[in-house]
């Protein structure tokens, strides 16, 4: 038996998230053989690195093709990769692109899909996995009943392993179907700063309290002195007293760092709906 994780990165980096799921999968594994799929453009050192978090194998699918991103197509190479591996169990980080995928093979490959997941499964009696719901104000038991399962991790919710041995490379070329590729994507516009929201374990953030953006220097420079990356309240983005980008509550970014610090921030409870998944 084993395991396959999705693994999502940017600009030829491997994204924490995705880190954490394979260590959650070794977690888990009880033997079984851990193989991560990355699609698209990396460097080998930057996908041995993965063994460290407990890969055995990646699987990577080295294409251009895939570098962007394309929803159907990175579906259709999942379901082909969980063919060919073998795997029973796919497991990835929870995240815009990750619930589109997960959704997508689940109807594939005939799985039974659960997401937001923060413990390791129970299978003392079948297989029970526990869900963060209600944006993180409450817990839900699920039972998985199919052969073939989907667990998409929430951020922050397994311990990142960093002392495995590095990962075999194989490389993997899956059918593309033209059809898939019918979806353009003309431009990207990225979040800046040197610590992204999603992927930080510190987050500082800022609200009206700081009286205006003459002020933010306040927030960046202990953001700067913890290695955290910087967020603000709805107000303030609205105000635009900061980028949009950096919003974080139920309608903006959703954060699950280790640390979240809020200054000047009033605590509406739209606000706490972002953040309150933090340690």
């Amino acid at each position: 038996m084993s395991i396959l994780v999705f693994v999502e990165g940017d600009e030829g980096k491997i994204k924490k998230s995705s880190r954490e799921a394979i260590s959650y999968a070794a977690a888990m594994a009880d033997g079984a053989e851990i193989t991560a799929l990355v699609l698209g453009t990396y460097q080998s050192e930057e996908l041995q690195s993965l063994g460290a978090n407990g890969a055995h194998k990646v699987m990577h699918a080295s294409s251009a093709q895939l570098d962007q991103g394309i929803i159907q197509a990175y579906a259709g190479v999942v379901a082909q990769a969980i063919e060919q591996s073998g795997a029973q169990t796919l497991i990835m980080a929870k995240s815009s692109l990750g619930d589109a995928i997960a959704a997508r093979v689940s109807i594939l490959i005939d799985a039974s899909l659960a997401s937001n997941i923060v413990e390791l499964p129970d299978t003392s009696n079948g297989f029970t996995v526990k869900r963060s719901i209600y944006t993180g104000k409450a817990f839900a038991y699920v039972n998985l009943n199919k052969e073939r399962k989907i667990l998409a991790l929430k951020k922050n919710a397994a311990d990142l392993k960093t002392d495995g041995s590095p990962a075999e490379l194989v490389s993997f070329e899956p059918q593309l179907n033209d059809e898939d590729f019918n979806t353009t994507i003309l431009s990207t516009e990225k979040a800046t700063g040197e610590i992204l929201l999603p992927e930080a374990d510190i987050v500082v953030s800022g609200g009206r309290g700081l009286k205006g953006p003459e002020n933010w220097h306040l927030i960046e420079d202990l953001a700067k002195s913890l290695g955290a990356a910087t967020g603000c309240s709805k107000p303030v983005s609205d105000m635009e007293w900061r980028p949009h980008h950096e919003h974080v509550g139920q309608t903006g970014i959703k954060v699950s760092p280790s640390l979240y610090v809020a200054v000047g921030i009033s605590g509406a409870i739209q606000h706490l709906a972002g953040v309150n998944s933090s340690k």
